[in-house]
């Protein structure tokens, strides 16, 4: 399952790595816009098989952030 920004932003945090197990709910990645930051979290329980993004990249509205493979 791909997890998509829902806005453009800098990715200011990377909370989890490839390979890690989550629950739904859990951050993978937080985001900065207009000096607020917004988390990017998980909307199923499972195995993060892909992660996008690195910290300071600039990403828009849509963009895939993460790809869970659910539990």
């Amino acid at each position: 399952m791909e997890i998509r920004a829902e806005l453009t932003a800098t990715v200011w945090k990377v909370v989890v790595e490839q390979g890690a197990i989550v629950a739904e709910g859990d951050e993978l990645v937080i985001l900065e816009s207009m000096k607020m930051e917004i988390p990017v979290v998980a909307t199923v329980a499972g195995t993060v098989t892909e992660m996008r993004v690195g910290e300071e990249d600039r990403i828009n509205e849509g963009d895939v952030v993460a790809v869970i493979e659910p539990a």
